[in-house]
Order: structure tokens, then C-alpha cells, then sequence
């Protein structure tokens, strides 16, 4: 949740991205972090993204800003029995996937009743939870599909605001 732009090279790389020229004509939404908004900005140059609270970043607490590798390796450190609760794992202090999806679902309802495409620019653990809501994957295990970084992913919503995988993994290489 640390608010921090993008930096020099985090600005190339999404100036490489393209979105599909379809969406150019979509509403965008974006988490109300800075990196979010830059990089609405950059895909979406003629639109100005709404700002989303529900799609900011999942707060990691007292482990903001540290790798879970190093978390592991830490001495007396639980972080692997913490993962290993999946969906209700909880850093120290922070968030679970299980509440950023309770924060989502109000939003989803929403944009079913609005009835129009949406672009969402969040965060990682965002989208994992987004993704685990669509799919029922209880974040106990590997992922039926890793969502790669870079790539944008596609859900539907379906009558009630529950959302289904379209598509994941969407390369961002220029598209026409």
C-alpha cells in the first residue's frame, strides 16, 4: 500500500504495453495509488481513469515492502504457516485475500448494474483475489492458471456481480 510512482523503468515498460484498440473506448477505473493511476494514464491517454478505492492494493501490513522469500527465511518467522492459510492469510497488521475480495464485491455489483466494459488497473494481490473469487481457488495450493505479470486478464461478470474468467495472461504486445 505504499504510495510510490512508477519508476524510470516501470514507465518504459508499460509505454511498450498496448492495449486492444477495443478497449480504448472503455470506462477505466484504477486503484487510487500513484503507480495505478501512471499507468492508466500511459494505457489510457485519452481518458481520465476514475479513482477506485476499492481496488487499491491489499495491505500487507507489518510486512510492507518485504519479499516473501525474506519473510520465510527470517528467523521465528511464521510467514509460511500464515501462508499456508490461503485465502485468510494475514500478514501481521494487514489485510486478507478473502477481505480485498469482501471490498470487491460491492464494486462488482455495481458495474453489473451499470452494464458497460470496464478496464480495472490494480495491483497483484488484487487481481490474485479477483482471480480466486472467478475460479473458487482457495490460494491453498498452486493456481489452476498463474497469472503472469505485464499481462492483463479478462473477466465477465455474471447477473448477480460474480466475476468469470474470459481470458487470462493477455500479452500486451502492440495491438491494432
Amino acid at each position: 500500500r505504499t504510495d510510490i510512482g512508477l519508476g524510470p523503468e516501470g514507465r518504459i515498460v508499460a509505454a511498450s504495453w498496448a492495449v486492444p484498440t477495443a478497449w480504448q473506448a472503455w470506462r477505466v477505473l484504477a486503484s487510487p495509488l500513484t503507480r495505478a493511476r501512471e499507468t492508466a494514464a500511459i494505457l489510457f491517454p485519452n481518458a481520465t481513469a476514475e479513482i477506485e478505492p476499492a481496488l487499491r492494493e491489499m495491505s500487507f501490513g507489518d510486512w510492507e515492502g518485504q519479499s516473501l522469500e525474506a519473510l520465510r527465511g527470517a528467523p521465528g518467522s511464521d510467514a509460511e504457516s500464515r501462508e499456508a492459510m490461503g485465502l485468510d492469510f494475514r500478514a501481521p497488521n494487514g489485510e486478507s485475500p478473502r477481505e480485498v475480495q469482501q471490498r470487491l464485491l460491492p464494486l462488482l455489483a455495481r458495474l453489473v448494474g451499470e452494464g458497460r466494459d470496464v478496464v480495472l488497473i490494480s495491483h497483484k494481490a488484487v487481481q490474485r483475489a479477483l482471480y480466486a473469487l472467478a475460479t473458487g481457488w482457495q490460494m491453498t495450493e498452486k493456481p489452476p492458471t498463474k497469472l503472469k505479470d505485464g499481462r492483463a486478464h479478462l473477466f465477465r461478470l455474471t447477473s448477480n456481480g460474480l466475476p468469470e474468467v474470459a481470458e487470462l495472461n493477455i500479452d500486451l504486445g502492440q495491438h491494432g
